[in-house]
């Protein structure tokens, strides 16, 4: 993680995530699938919720379907119940994380359980292979206790949640994108060093305070409920925190580069099997 060793990644491009809704009314921030950000190859989506406003988010995710990618929900705040129509269920607490590999296909629903307090969290959706888009749906349910956290600097401490950090790798697994997906920690003017995967689409999300990204000379200030999508060329990320305590996702994924075919919530590589993946779940197939 020496900075001298490798080359730092430069910020290519910034957007701010846009206020929507889903489910049954759910108010969120869309981050990733917006107009200005429709995808970064392997993103679909990338929303984060927080509110501690119960009747932003207490009508939750009723039933759903999805089909040919894979969703990723970390809980920073509050608990969501999830279920589906093969008979798991479980709970997400604050500080876990559910990668769902949909596959094939799914129903299931995500009901925030309290009526007071507050929620908050992402949902990022992430694109399968093709050869994978008719697999088996899987869950990797991780508890809080499970995701390792590194001390890695003074004022800087990491949630491993996928990918390494120096010489600590999170939990989450087999995963086709081999994904890197940190949490990342910093004091106010704190600094650390991310190593990324060479040739991965990689983006931050900075969810409280700011952060320059960068090497210094090129670094740029990136505010809360900011994303700075970054340029492939480079092993590793500079982050800066400014004058006040900061909290970003990084998060990076191997592109696919196949053609994308989407319609709400089915995700595959061409028209008809849209068509086929409605025609399944109108018969009763998921």
């Amino acid at each position: 993680m020496n900075a001298t060793a490798t080359t730092s990644r430069r910020v290519a491009r910034t957007f701010r995530g846009q206020p929507t809704s889903d489910g049954a009314g759910v108010k969120l921030t869309r981050v990733i699938g917006q107009r200005d950000l429709d995808m970064l190859d392997p993103f679909l989506l990338l929303d984060e919720f927080r509110s501690d406003q119960a009747g932003d988010y207490l009508a939750g995710f009723p039933n759903h379907p999805h089909r040919g990618f894979e969703t990723v929900t970390y809980m920073l705040a509050g608990r969501m119940r999830h279920g589906d129509n093969q008979g798991n269920s479980g709970l997400l607490t604050s500080g876990s994380v559910q990668w769902m590999t949909a596959g094939r296909g799914i129903v299931h629903s995500e009901m925030p359980e309290q009526e007071n307090g507050l929620m908050a969290g992402f949902q990022l959706w992430v694109n399968l292979p093709a050869k994978d888009k008719m697999s088996a749906p899987r869950y990797q349910d991780i508890a809080p206790e499970r995701i390792p956290v590194v001390d890695a600097a003074d004022g800087v401490r990491v949630r491993v949640i996928a990918g390494r950090y120096g010489e600590t790798t999170g939990p989450v697994s087999g995963i086709a994108i081999d994904p890197l997906y940190l949490d990342v920690e910093l004091a106010p003017g704190a600094r650390m060093a991310a190593t990324i995967p060479s040739g991965h689409s990689a983006f931050a999300y900075v969810y409280e305070g700011a952060a320059d990204l960068g090497p210094a000379e090129t670094a740029q200030r990136i505010a809360r409920g900011e994303i700075a999508v970054l340029d492939r060329i480079g092993e590793e990320l500079l982050v800066t925190a400014g004058d006040a305590p900061t909290r970003l996702i990084l998060v990076a994924g191997r592109p696919l580069n196949e053609p994308v075919a989407r319609y709400g919530p089915f995700v595959m590589n061409t028209p008809e099997q849209i068509v086929e993946a409605i025609r399944d779940y109108q018969s009763g197939k998921f």
